[in-house]
């Protein structure tokens, strides 16, 4: 039977339950995936200003981060701004309490558009849902590939102890004192959620992925680097993922009623392969665009300028023109804390943008914008 809905939301992740959280109850959803979203699949970290839906759902967050490089430790104080921790379990429970909305445990497949409503089908043509509009949130590579194509990739071990290790009022952002890549940027980071459990992450901004007992290597070699005695720390939980930081283009609108979401729908920062924030954006958009009884229109994930900026950078790390330790320390050493967050966000002014690539790199990213202005004129002829 075909269930007849509002909205579609094909796919299940978190940015479809963000937007299930955000809806008021009225509208009719379907959500379509073949897996039913549960338990503790991912950790988010973003920065934003306390007072949100979100603020039960945290499991920590903290007023102040390091930023460590080989040759300096610096602690940000990141007020009026906090940086917090979001594990999935509770995000999916709050989803799973929209009362409008009914799942559909079935991989989707088509979306066949008339201009008035879209059908989502099965792969064998079995028709699951018909909406009014369709939100598809389904990982897809960009429509026109990128100049430019990294990746930022992961692995995490949350570690816990039977004594206090950990400094629950502590978090590490960035820690550079890991091996750098021949080609790219790494850095470690550490998320306490006590003295005893923490997150313990290895992260590289580069452009091809690693095996998995490279990450472990270097996952070891930074918990050494802590001071972690491993041999006293059980891993509890292990975490990976790749996220695509390219310059890109994603087809945000495919037809007049399927919109997509997420990163599918250009929510990924290219600069740095952060996402959740402007999922959170995303979700808070539709929401009050529906309940204002308009069409579900997220907008524009992050402003044009920005993703020009973040085209010009990556061009600049790809063809080793600034070392990616020394940028980035660069940007923390000389802006305030909150306005290095709120650019990766994409919610600064041209005055602080004109402040913040001021204080780069003139020469070398001078040379990548004249890179990449070339590079775009001979796409275009």
């Amino acid at each position: 039977m075909t269930i007849d809905a509002d909205i579609a939301l094909v796919g299940g992740g978190g940015a479809a339950s963000l937007i299930l959280a955000s809806l008021t109850p009225g509208p009719r959803v379907a959500v379509v995936d073949p897996v039913h979203k549960r338990g503790q699949d991912r950790t988010w970290a973003f920065w934003g200003t306390p007072g949100t839906f979100l603020d039960p759902l945290l499991s920590a967050s903290w007023n102040a981060v390091d930023v460590v490089t080989p040759a300096s430790h610096r602690t940000l104080d990141l007020q009026p701004l906090r940086y917090a921790m979001l594990r999935s379990a509770p995000l999916y429970d709050l989803a799973d309490q929209n009362p409008s909305a009914v799942r559909v445990t079935a991989p989707a497949h088509t979306l066949a558009d008339d201009g008035n409503r879209v059908l989502v089908s099965a792969p064998d043509g079995t028709p699951l849902v018909r909406a009014s509009w369709v939100l598809d949130s389904r990982p897809r590579p960009p429509a026109r590939p990128g100049r430019v194509n990294w990746l930022q990739h992961f692995r995490g071990w949350w570690l816990e102890s039977d004594t206090p290790v950990f400094e629950p009022g502590r978090a590490v952002l960035m820690d550079f004192r890991t091996p750098q890549p021949a080609r790219g940027v790494s850095f470690g980071y550490v998320l306490p959620v006590s003295d005893r459990f923490a997150l313990v992450e290895y992260t590289e901004f580069s452009p091809s992925t690693l095996t998995g007992e490279a990450y472990d290597t270097a996952l070891r070699g930074y918990a050494a680097t802590l001071g972690l005695d491993l041999t006293a720390l059980r891993v509890r939980e292990v975490e990976d993922g790749v996220i695509p930081m390219t310059d890109g283009v994603f087809e945000t609108r495919p037809s007049p009623r399927v919109i997509r979401i997420g990163t599918a729908g250009g929510a990924t920062r290219p600069s740095t392969g952060f996402t959740f924030t402007a999922m959170v954006r995303q979700a808070s958009r539709i929401a009050a665009e529906v309940a204002a009884g308009r069409p579900p229109l997220p907008g524009p994930a992050y402003p044009a300028r920005h993703l020009w900026m973040d085209a010009v950078q990556l061009r600049a790390l790809d063809r080793g023109l600034v070392d990616g330790v020394a940028f980035f320390e660069r940007l923390f050493e000389r802006n305030p804390p909150d306005r290095v967050l709120r650019f990766l966000d994409g919610a600064t002014s041209p005055a602080e943008e004109l402040a913040l690539m001021s204080s780069t790199p003139l020469l070398p990213m001078t040379r990548a914008a004249f890179g990449d202005a070339a590079a775009r004129f001979r796409r275009g002829v």
